[in-house]
This record gives C-alpha cells, sequence and structure tokens, in this order.
C-alpha cells in the first residue's frame, strides 16, 4: 500500500513518509493524466515557406479580409463551426462539489476529448476564476467569436440556469449545460425503451424524481414536454409543490408545470404507487419505500459512485433497474448525448438547441437500441458506434424542422 500523499506538488510527486515519490508510481490515473490529456495539432502542413506564406502571413491576410466584408465566411475558413468551448467554474465537479476552476481542469479535458471521440467534434477547456453570474456571462460572451457552441459544465445550482438564460439570450450559437439535458437526453431515452418494453405509453407514467438541482428540473421539464403522465420532484424537505413557501424561483416554476397530483410530503411517500424513481441527488432511498412502488416499476437510480437504490434492492420490486454507473446494465451516461446533439447542430450551424431537438436526440438514441429491445438493455453503450450518427442526424434535422439552422 502506497504511503499517505501529505502534499501533492505541481510536478506530479508528493512528500511522504520515506521521501519524495511519484504519484504516477502507484496510482494509474495519474499516470494517464501526466501532462494533460489533450493537444492541438494542425490540419494543414508548413513544409517549406509556400506553405507558411499561405497558413500564415502574406496569404491569411486574404482569409481575414472576405471574413472582415462578409463575416459569415468565418464558418467555412476558421474553425468556428467545428469547435465548442467547455466552460465551468469549477464549482460543482463531479461529485466533488466547489473544487475551484485548476481542479477542474482533468474533467474538463475529459469532457474534450469524449466530444472528439464519440462525436468528432473538437472541443476546448475554459476553466473559468470568477463565479458571479454576470462575470461568467460577460467573459464567455466576449470568447463567443471563437466558438461555434458553448457546453456549460458543472457550475452549480441554481447560478446554471440564469447562466445559460442569459448566455442563450445574448449569443446566436448553441448554449448547453450538459448537466442538466445531456442527463435529462439519455433519461428519456432509456424511458421511451422501459416503457416500450412493458407496454406502456409515457402518458400512462407517473414518476417521481429525487433532486431538483440542475439534473432533476432539466429532466422533469423534458418528461412534461415529452407527455408523461405526472411527475413529482422532491428536494431535501420533501416533494415541490406550490404550496411550499420556502422555493426558490426556479422551484416554483418546477413547481408550476409539476405535481398535479398535489402531493406533499416527503419523498418515500410519493414513492407509494410510483411507476417510475429517477434518482439525480445522492442519499438512500429505503426498502420499504421502493417496495411501495407499482407493479413493474422502473427504477433509475443515478447517483454516481452510490446509486439511491442499489440495483440488487432495485431488482426485487422493479422491472427495469438503470444506474449512472459502468458496471451494471442500463448506464445513464451523458456521453450518448453530447457529442451527437453538438455534432447535429454545428452540421447545420444552428442559433441555439431547442427541446425538440433534445427530445429528436432522445428518440434517435431509444432508436438504436431497436429490436434487441430488454430489462438489461434499453439504452445502449457508449462505445456502439451507431450512437452518434444517429443522434447527429435526427438533431440537424430538427434544427431545420424548427427553423433553427443556418444551412
Amino acid at each position: 500500500m502506497a504511503a499517505e500523499i501529505v502534499n501533492p506538488r505541481s510536478d506530479g510527486s508528493a512528500e511522504q513518509d520515506g521521501g519524495a515519490e511519484p504519484l504516477d508510481s502507484f496510482d494509474p490515473a495519474f499516470a494517464l493524466h501526466r501532462g494533460g490529456k489533450m493537444a492541438v495539432q494542425a490540419t494543414v502542413p508548413v513544409r517549406d515557406k509556400d506553405d507558411l506564406s499561405l497558413a500564415y502571413t502574406p496569404g491569411v491576410a486574404r482569409v481575414c479580409t472576405a471574413i472582415a466584408e462578409q463575416p459569415e465566411l468565418v464558418h467555412d475558413y476558421t474553425w468556428k463551426s467545428s469547435v465548442v468551448a467547455v466552460v465551468t467554474d469549477g464549482t460543482a465537479v463531479l461529485g466533488l462539489g466547489d473544487i475551484g476552476p485548476e481542479a477542474s481542469l482533468p474533467v474538463m479535458e475529459g469532457k474534450a476529448i469524449l466530444f472528439k471521440q464519440f462525436g468528432g467534434v473538437d472541443a476546448v477547456p475554459i476553466a473559468l476564476a470568477c463565479t458571479d453570474v454576470d462575470e461568467i456571462v460577460d467573459t464567455v460572451v466576449r470568447l463567443a467569436p471563437s466558438f461555434g457552441g458553448v457546453n456549460l459544465e458543472d457550475i452549480s445550482a441554481p447560478r446554471c440556469f440564469e447562466v445559460e438564460r442569459k448566455l442563450q439570450e445574448r449569443l446566436d450559437i448553441p448554449v448547453f449545460h450538459d448537466d442538466q439535458h445531456g442527463t435529462a437526453v439519455v433519461t428519456l431515452a432509456a424511458l421511451r425503451n422501459a416503457a416500450r418494453l412493458s407496454g406502456r405509453a409515457l402518458g400512462d407514467l407517473r414518476a417521481v424524481i429525487s433532486g431538483a438541482g440542475a439534473a432533476g428540473v432539466a429532466i422533469a421539464k423534458m418528461l412534461v414536454e415529452a407527455g408523461i403522465g405526472d411527475v413529482a420532484v422532491a428536494d431535501r424537505k420533501g416533494v415541490v409543490s406550490a404550496d411550499r413557501d420556502d422555493l426558490t424561483p426556479v422551484k416554483r416554476e418546477l413547481a408550476s408545470f409539476t405535481n398535479k397530483a398535489g402531493l406533499s410530503g416527503p419523498l418515500e411517500e410519493a414513492l407509494a404507487g410510483a411507476d417510475l424513481f429517477i434518482g439525480v441527488s445522492g442519499g438512500t432511498v429505503p426498502e420499504t419505500a421502493v417496495a411501495s412502488m407499482a407493479e413493474g416499476a422502473f427504477v433509475f437510480a443515478m447517483a454516481n459512485p452510490n446509486p439511491e437504490v442499489h440495483p440488487e434492492v432495485a431488482h426485487k420490486y422493479a422491472s427495469v433497474v438503470a444506474t449512472g454507473r459502468s458496471d451494471f446494465p442500463n448506464q445513464i451516461n451523458n456521453v450518448l448525448a453530447f457529442p451527437g446533439i453538438f455534432a447535429g447542430a454545428l452540421q447545420v450551424r444552428a442559433s441555439r438547441i431547442t427541446e425538440g431537438m433534445k427530445i429528436a436526440a432522445a428518440e434517435a438514441l431509444a432508436g438504436v437500441v431497436g429490436d434487441d429491445l430488454a430489462a438489461d438493455y434499453v439504452i445502449p453503450s457508449p462505445f456502439d458506434e451507431r450512437v452518434a450518427p444517429a443522434v447527429t442526424a435526427a438533431v440537424a434535422a430538427a434544427a431545420r424542422a424548427e427553423g433553427v439552422a443556418r444551412r
């Protein structure tokens, strides 16, 4: 067993009992991350003075002049339409919380390589040393001329809602908070297939969501948009309902379109007779509450690393079980959504990502499963090579149908 790390250093070593030893020597994660996980690579050769004169001065001046005269040419003669900014302030990184911008960079680099690996989209990690909503928005707006889209990542709620809304108002490129919408898209795709497997329509289902943060709110909105029968969302104080006097503006809006049954009280009571549990909050749901759900219920317990309901418990009562973990079947993984969504939006130079585009992504993702549908296969693997092309095509088509495509 390695000695306890007392003081990690910037060079990848650590002060330990017995002297300094590189972190790489006992943890393969550090070995993989040494030097970062990505780099910039040229797409054109610079082999001689002729290449140099075209790639840089004087040839580049002709391209600059043309773009100055016709700004839309920037999409054809730069990388703008094929690159996304992955932006965070480091306040809600994975399950680690507010660890700051520098500590968020390994995750943002990871997000960028997933964009490339699974969607063929270039992405640049941008970690901001500010947490004020308007400062974040102003900074991203100033950076926006270099990018075709903005993926907001790991920004804590409720600020994330306002950051996204203000950026969408000020920019004419797609702005997408993946913690919200990526999760919602993949959840809806899995739910469509679970419902198909059980012979039920979404309108027949009543759902209960544990967690009223970014993911919980977005999932609720998408399920309602997709036509679910009813959905109640619970936070730490119980079901979000219009009669509560402690709701934030986001939760007041949430109460306005959820919980048609008028439920109140704790999550456990709301689960009685429910057809679907969605967990995006952590914590543990008592087995007795799971047992009280409707026969043939679905349990999507997505907290990592510890699901709200352990699959062994969930399988006692549920017909379909999904988690956020890769070591159980039916992983609800955002990487199934965001690369294809951005690839489709960039392909048609969409001005924004609409609800229709997100629902189209969910339907395409569900469709990849096809006739192989089973209780342990309601959502495809991120490594299924059909996923990104299917989502890309569906999102591009939806963008054209909704009038937000510019080519």
